[in-house]
């Protein structure tokens, strides 16, 4: 593994555990801001909890365990993915400048939201990083190639067989008449 990954990764996971303990430790001082941002998504998705500090406690334990997966490297694509996913909704709960009148709050919240716009930016190069190693995609790709380039093979073995062994049964048959 490159180093890049070795330190990279922990320096990215390191926001979502600090945070994710504190979503764990305290939603309900979570809750109030999440509630505009949690009612739309348990609407879509009924097999979310109902009560929001429910929801903010599941998404502290996502991003902490996801977190730790990404910062020792177990499973960092899928890792990525999971802190994406909950990244998105706590950015638009959190984070939400327009909503502001006061305009040092509102820079203020405009530069996390940016911020955590960033950090959704280095997720997705983290989920799309096969660290070196052919993705599942392209070895799926090079696979059906590989087929391919064997039934052409196949194909052109049988034709150049096929014209002589006619031609040796249509003999042996005149032959036997």
């Amino acid at each position: 593994m490159s180093l890049l990954r070795v330190v990279g990764r922990p320096l990215l996971a390191s926001m979502f555990v600090v945070g994710g303990l504190n979503s764990v430790r305290r939603p309900q001082e979570l809750a109030p801001a999440a509630e505009p941002v949690v009612r739309p998504i348990k609407d879509r998705v009924p097999a979310l909890p109902d009560r929001t500090e429910q929801v903010v406690r599941l998404s502290g334990g996502v991003q902490v365990a996801a977190g730790l997966l990404l910062a020792t490297g177990r499973l960092p694509r899928l890792s990525a993915v999971a802190l994406a996913a909950t990244l998105v909704p706590t950015t638009l709960a959190g984070h939400r400048f327009w909503d502001e009148d006061d305009p040092s709050s509102r820079g203020q919240q405009r530069i996390h939201f940016l911020k955590n716009l960033s950090m959704l930016g280095g997720l997705l190069i983290a989920a799309d990083d096969t660290a070196g190693a052919p993705s599942v995609l392209w070895r799926g790709r090079h696979a059906a190639r590989g087929v391919q380039r064997e039934a052409r093979l196949v194909r052109r073995s049988i034709r150049a067989t096929a014209g002589p062994a006619a031609k040796a049964g249509r003999i042996s048959a005149k032959l036997s008449a």
